[in-house]
């Protein structure tokens, strides 16, 4: 992979052995955390250590494209990007606290299309504070919308959150949040809607980068949104008394390119 990201390019595919563990990291998970694969955010298995926690994680510590970044806006390059057209479908609630953040798994048939690329909506999550900042600033939360093509190649949308006004989408989801680490909470006549998490505008910023949970897996398409949504202050605290912090470090950019649409 180039260490740019054009969005004729986007998602190179992964390796199987990557892939693998990307989709393991990035879809349900059966357990909060299996033995032999803790890490944390702090201490002995926090984010310095990653790399040396399991073979698998070493990206974690040797890769050259890894996420999160700081995006310096006097060094983003303007380009000719197209929009991203999200077809975000209504789905079952279906949460669970899965030891690290809360993360909902989403039903088939909703999808994002950019540069004539479709990759469908598989769960969303969050970090608190954001895992990306810009220009050295850093927000309340983030979430990352996870998304997959037919191929296997990754792509997250990202949505950057401060404090404001409430959100009804995730006023739902803080009213279901599970009591039992785990244990995915599929909740019966409850539709929700990703679409809520979106800003009006969706200009965006991309770049190549990885995942920002083990295994790091690299090759992943980012496109975080530069506007930001708004969760209220309540809101931001009822996840913070679960999740106070469960934010990966910004790492080096390493000379990628990172582009904005117009």
């Amino acid at each position: 992979m180039t260490p740019f990201m054009n969005v004729e390019r986007i998602g190179a595919r992964l390796g199987a052995a990557a892939l693998g563990c990307a989709l393991a990291s990035f879809t349900s998970f059966a357990a909060a955390e299996e033995p032999g694969h803790h890490w944390s955010y702090h201490g002995n298995t926090g984010p310095t250590h990653w790399g040396a926690l399991e073979h698998e994680f070493s990206t974690c510590g040797l890769g050259k494209h890894q996420s999160p970044i700081d995006i310096k806006s006097v060094a983003v390059k303007k380009a000719a990007l197209g929009g991203i057209k999200f077809d975000y479908k209504p789905s079952t609630l279906k949460i669970i606290n899965n030891g690290h953040t809360i993360q909902i798994n989403y039903d088939p048939g909703s999808t994002i299309t950019v540069g004539g690329k479709q990759y469908e909506l598989v769960q969303f999550h969050f970090h608190r504070p954001s895992e990306e900042k810009i220009d050295g600033k850093s927000f309340d939360m983030v979430a990352h919308l996870v998304h997959k093509d037919s191929s296997g190649n990754l792509a997250v949308v990202a949505v950057l959150v401060r404090s404001g006004q409430s959100n009804s989408l995730i006023a739902t989801l803080w009213s279901h949040l599970p009591q039992e680490k785990g244990v995915e909470q599929l909740v019966a006549n409850t539709q929700i809607d990703a679409a809520r998490l979106l800003p009006s505008d969706r200009a965006y910023y991309t770049f190549t980068g990885s995942l920002t949970t083990p295994p790091c897996s690299e090759d992943v398409t980012w496109f975080v949104l530069r506007d930001p949504m708004q969760f209220s202050k309540q809101e931001v605290a009822r996840f913070a008394k679960l999740y106070p912090m469960n934010a990966r470090p910004v790492q080096p950019l390493n000379g990628r390119l990172v582009e904005t649409s117009p």
